[in-house]
């Protein structure tokens, strides 16, 4: 069976419990995909990289809220820009 793994580094659950450490250090920055008998089964992100994507998602839930918005009919108001 082929598995994709979606990082540019690995390492095994093993390896990983002998200096979880040393393989976060290892993978400079970058996610590393944790092997279980060579089937990808989690991935550790860093918190940098985890806190952008997080942003992300929020951004994107933002903009979807915002689409919706403009696409509901709304009742305009015309305003002067010299009353404001």
């Amino acid at each position: 069976m082929i598995h994709d793994i979606l990082a540019d580094r690995s390492i095994s659950i093993s390896d990983l419990k002998k200096n979880p450490s040393a393989a976060i250090e290892a993978a400079n920055g970058f996610p590393l995909a944790v092997l279980n008998r060579n089937t990808p089964a989690a991935y550790l992100v860093p918190a940098k990289a985890w806190a952008a994507l997080m942003e992300r998602l929020e951004d994107m839930e933002l903009a979807e809220i915002v689409r919706q918005r403009l696409s509901e009919d709304q009742e305009r108001i015309k305003v002067r820009i010299e009353d404001l």
